[in-house]
């Protein structure tokens, strides 16, 4: 029985040949950092900083909005303060709704991350349902605490958001490029 040259059993050493120490330990390095990436644990850990950087992001541009107009109780309350004092507590405002948001953002995309993987690893099936049952179940989790009818809304609601995403993401790339209208 034969081996083609350059295969580990016999040749001249294999695939790694011709490579250097850099080289080696730089294949390493992608290799860990793709199965990690790949790994239940690692894609809930990139979905929960992501979800925590745009929720940063989009609880400091709501805060803005707060006091946009003197017609409402707080706008009213803002102008007779000093500019300073405004500021002040805008700022502060913007910090608190900015951190508020993105705990709850970085919350809600690692355990949609982390369940929908999950369920997909125990399938063994890459489809609709996985998104689908994620979001039934990261909804149903986050409104456990209020009974098990908003259990059940939080459950409804999550997985409609998360067939109409999957619907979207699975659609053919010449129906994407037509008009909605």
């Amino acid at each position: 029985m034969s081996f083609p040259i350059g295969s580990p059993l016999g040749g001249l050493g294999g695939q790694n040949a011709g490579l250097s120490e850099q080289q080696l330990q730089e294949q390493k390095m992608i290799k860990y950092m793709t199965a990690a990436m790949e790994s239940c644990v690692g894609k809930s850990a990139i979905a929960g900083v992501g979800g925590f950087g745009l929720g940063g992001m989009f609880g400091l541009f709501m805060a803005s909005m707060r006091y946009d107009t003197p017609m409402t109780p707080q706008g009213q309350e803002m102008l007779n303060l000093s500019t300073r004092q405004q500021l002040a507590r805008g700022f502060k405002d913007m910090g608190k709704s900015s951190w508020s948001s993105a705990k709850n953002f970085g919350m809600i995309g690692a355990l949609f991350s982390g369940t929908e993987c999950t369920i997909e690893a125990l399938r063994a099936k890459n489809d609709i349902y996985n998104g689908v049952a994620g979001g039934c179940i990261t909804g149903g989790a986050l409104a456990y605490k209020a009974g098990p009818q908003a259990a059940a809304l939080g459950c409804a609601g999550f997985a409609a958001f998360s067939t109409a995403i999957e619907f979207y993401l699975r659609m053919p790339a010449d129906e994407g490029s037509r008009k909605v209208i």
